[in-house]
């Protein structure tokens, strides 16, 4: 039986830096993966997804550029280039990560792997190896819709694959993925119709943030229908019909379940206790309930985001085989962004998590056209929002939606990690002109 200090199960970003790190340290590592190495992030999530929102982009940047003088000849969009650049790219990055893992020293195993049992990993020949502790980092998987005729659906991880871009997608979610997609589609040219089942978008987000995307995208013409549930789907002689719950039709080329993502906990081999969600049960060291196992990323159902995953991966290698007696790491401060046009991005409390949680606070916002939208005659807004906590002045939220949200927000997380307060935003000389600069300059609050 062949035998490991660490066997990883995913290749995903948490496995592999998981993998990598505790090679670094001297262990002998081997990782197995079934699909391909880089896990949703690289292969069919945040790396292909980003590239298709920035080519989705375009459209609007060459009306815009009318407004500046430019003569612009739009030819049309090629669906086919767009989809094999971006499959040449995650090619490359794929490539890489693998050779990350072969000069590291870990041994790849290409075929699906779970928990046998203490010390234990089951591949999928049917072959068990050995190895003192094992790492569970297998992801999330998309959540099924459940309903008649769910099987006509495709979900986000079929869209980089896709023959042609459609005329006509029905979205059905309200979350990251619903947003993120109906604005590629609606970007790229296609009628996009999305239905949600709950009263707002994006579950957890601000409200100021919830509304002023839908109400960008209501104005885009993409069809937004809330308190909607989809009660069937009905494939037509072209195309495909879904029906709400109301009764009501809506025909389409393609219809794409982005309700959600769950824990792919199936490699837990049925050895792992389960919460009701079915993640990976896990202590504050990412213990599972067998000793020696360990469990990280989406698979334990927490904060499902790369860079997440990937801090516990290099943790937990550092704590098995460096020696360090460090508390894991703390995401109490944890930047996050929806790539819909228009962006959003936060950090830190909602207004409503704030007003239940703290006995006073102030909230300041500001919402205005930038300045490039003048010129453009665009519609274009930026909303941009501060939660403070009243009594202490610190910083407790940040909040905008408008053009480079997610890089604008990145480099305040910054901030609100070290406790800044209003006071020290206010003595913050601006950087003029920019859209950043109104984040020290507001004075407007409730």
């Amino acid at each position: 039986m062949e035998a490991f200090d660490l066997f990883v199960i995913g290749a995903g970003s948490g496995g592999v830096r998981a993998a990598r790190t505790a090679a670094a340290l001297g262990a002998r590592v081997a990782i197995a993966e079934q699909s391909r190495v880089g896990g949703t992030c690289v292969i069919r999530g945040c790396v292909p997804k980003k590239l298709l929102v920035t080519a989705s982009r375009y459209r609007a940047e060459a009306s815009d550029a009318v407004g500046f003088g430019w003569n612009l000849e739009a030819k049309g969009h090629d669906w086919s280039a767009l989809r094999d650049g971006i499959a040449e790219e995650v090619g490359r990055l794929e490539h890489l990560y693998r050779t990350g893992l072969d000069n590291a020293q870990v041994t790849i195993f290409d075929e699906s792997a779970s928990v046998e049992g203490n010390g234990r990993v089951r591949l999928a020949p049917g072959r068990t190896v050995w190895a003192a502790n094992i790492v569970v980092a297998t992801g999330a998987m998309p959540s099924p819709l459940g309903i008649p005729g769910a099987e006509h659906c495709i979900t986000s991880d079929d869209v980089f694959g896709l023959p042609h871009l459609p005329a006509r997608v029905v979205i059905v979610g309200g979350g990251y993925i619903a947003l993120e997609f109906a604005g590629i589609f609606k970007g790229l040219g296609t009628d996009v119709t999305l239905l949600h089942r709950g009263p707002t978008v994006l579950r957890g987000f601000d409200a100021d943030l919830q509304h002023a995307v839908a109400a960008a995208y209501l104005e885009q013409g993409i069809q937004l229908r809330l308190n909607t549930s989809v009660r069937s789907i009905e494939a037509l002689a072209r195309g495909y019909r879904v029906t709400d719950q109301a009764g009501n039709g809506f025909d389409c080329e393609l219809v794409l379940n982005a309700t959600g993502r769950l824990p792919n906990s199936m490699a837990a081999g049925g050895a792992l206790a389960l919460d009701q969600t079915g993640a990976i049960v896990v202590n504050d060291r990412y213990a599972t309930s067998m000793e020696g196992v360990y469990a990280i990323g989406d698979a334990i159902g927490q904060l499902n985001l790369t860079p997440v995953a990937i801090r516990q991966g290099q943790w937990l290698a550092e704590s098995l085989f460096g020696a360090s007696q460090s508390c894991p790491p703390d995401f109490g401060v944890t930047p996050t962004a929806v790539f819909s046009t228009p962006e959003i991005a936060s950090v830190g409390m909602t207004e409503h998590h704030a007003r239940a949680t703290l006995p006073d606070i102030t909230v300041y916002r500001a919402n205005f056209r930038p300045m490039r939208a003048s010129l453009a005659r665009s519609r274009e807004r930026v909303l941009m929002k501060l939660v403070v906590d009243k009594r202490s002045d610190r910083v407790v939220g940040l909040h905008m939606l408008g053009r480079d949200a997610a890089e604008i927000i990145q480099m305040g997380a910054i901030s609100l990690q070290r406790g800044i307060t209003k006071r020290e935003f206010d003595r913050t000389v601006a950087l003029h002109p920019s859209v950043a600069e109104e984040f020290v300059t507001m004075r407007n609050h409730d």
